[in-house]
């Protein structure tokens, strides 16, 4: 910022520096500038390429992804799942779920073949 203020201060202009300078000044009280980490951690991540599995944690592929739930059973191409807080079962076909690795799990990328292109995948789990 300090070179933008230096560049307005170059306007000999005084009533078009000082429209430029109230623009600057309303733009930084809207508008932080440059990586801001301490506002947003990210909750969850979709991990796309996983099965679905008993015990996995889930969200709906329509839904937020924040809104998690935890597998309890498969039977066939449905799912019964608990919601987060472990009261209430539901039940989701299994194509409507995708996995989801919770801020600060640990993500497990890898690469693999698909045809003529290589592919980077991510397990919520290390390959056993």
């Amino acid at each position: 910022m300090a070179t933008i203020n230096e560049l307005i201060d170059l306007i000999d202009n005084t009533e078009l520096r000082a429209r430029f300078q109230d623009a600057v000044n309303q733009m930084n009280k809207q508008k932080k500038f440059g990586l801001v980490f301490e506002e947003h951690q990210p909750e969850c991540t979709p991990l796309y390429n996983i099965p679905v599995r008993r015990e996995s944690i889930v969200a709906l592929k329509s839904g937020k992804v924040s809104e998690t739930y935890v597998v309890l059973e498969i039977n066939g191409d449905k799912a019964i799942c608990f919601y987060k807080d472990g009261e209430n079962a539901v039940e989701f076909p299994v194509s409507d779920l995708v996995c989801v690795a919770k801020f600060g799990d640990a993500i497990y990328p890898y690469t693999s073949r698909s045809g003529s292109m290589t592919v980077c995948n991510a397990l919520s789990a290390p390959i056993s």
